[in-house]
């Protein structure tokens, strides 16, 4: 397949095509919005369904066959937040507390472009392996946590606050009991737990509805990034450009370790997209608590009104095109 047919297939996805539809309803100034409960049960839903399917596929995976490929997440949540935070600094010239306000937004991932990651090598026939959700919950703590050590370090020395040190805890409280953690980890055990035979009569519900509420929630999604577009101008050129670089540089390096470690090409797409994403739910309280002093216009522009719609539209077929160029 073609890059060209690649980029078509995922451009004319009903994913895509509610996310561009949201994006043009709010530039259009329409009043259209998903009601912010039935959002905040659309993200419970995927999330847990996400966790639950992960959890269930667990169970029926080997220790060797999850090993490398868990080795190599937690080494790319390690190194995405350090190499963020030298090209915001080097390349972006942004100051030390926005810079590692970024890194920790690059370090964490998007569980929305992971799953429409997944749902996309699904529609190529190159499903992801099942226990990929696992990889989420690996690749998250570290890549917010070592981000926000860096900035913490700065901060301490440019302001002499003893700060830090007293919400060391009430940082890692916020991280681990976060909605998009707690949903994940909880749902992962209990598919583990239950195994495949118990989830069956729960299946149809989490099964059947889960790319419908996928468009429902892009749609939304769309809407929220449309209204960040106006801070385009706001955050200038080098923000921009790092918006895309930076996901190509990350996407291209977890392709390359996934298929290393053994996953598959779908598994090893879905592995890129995670390293490429920018987390937008799980880094911006993390961030606010740890370094208040950061500009929220950067750090929120970049992950949704940037580097969000560029993995949608054209990085994840970017890194399948590389997956499937390393499996040839």
């Amino acid at each position: 397949m073609t890059t060209l047919e690649i980029l078509k297939t995922n451009l004319i996805s009903p994913i895509v095509l509610a996310f561009l539809l949201g994006i043009i309803a709010r530039l259009l100034k329409s009043e259209l919005s998903l009601p912010k409960d039935l959002y905040a049960s659309l993200s419970i839903y995927l999330l847990l369904a996400l966790g639950l399917k992960g959890g269930v596929e667990l169970s029926e995976s080997s220790f060797q066959a999850i090993a490398w490929p868990a080795l190599v997440t937690i080494a790319l949540g390690c190194f995405t937040p350090i190499s963020a935070y030298f090209l915001m600094r080097k390349i972006g010239r942004f100051n030390q507390i926005d810079a590692a306000a970024l890194a920790a937004h690059y370090g964490s991932v998007s569980a929305v472009t992971f799953i429409a990651a997944n749902q996309f090598v699904t529609s190529l026939n190159a499903s992801a392996e099942g226990f990929m959700p696992t990889l989420v919950t690996l690749l998250e703590s570290p890549g917010i946590l070592v981000a926000l050590a860096i900035g913490a370090m700065k901060r301490e020395k440019l302001l002499g606050s003893s700060q830090i040190v007293k919400s060391k805890k009430a940082l890692l409280h916020e991280i681990f009991t976060s909605r998009s953690m707690v949903l994940l980890l909880g749902g992962l055990l209990i598919g583990f737990l239950v195994g495949k035979k118990a989830y069956e009569p729960v299946k149809p519900f989490f099964d059947t509805g889960f790319k419908g509420a996928l468009v429902l929630f892009l749609l939304e999604m769309g809407i929220v990034a449309g209204a960040r577009f106006a801070d385009l101008k706001k955050v200038g050129a080098a923000l921009v450009s790092l918006g895309i670089l930076i996901p190509i540089l990350h996407g291209s390096i977890g392709v390359i370790l996934g298929t290393w470690a053994g996953l598959s090409v779908g598994g090893a797409t879905v592995l890129g997209a995670m390293a490429a994403s920018a987390s937008y739910i799980a880094a911006p309280p993390a961030v606010r608590m740890t370094l208040p002093e950061a500009n929220p216009t950067y750090y929120l522009t970049a992950s949704l009104a940037i580097t969000f719609p560029f993995n949608l539209v054209a990085g994840i077929p970017l890194y399948f095109k590389l997956a499937s160029y390393l499996h040839s």
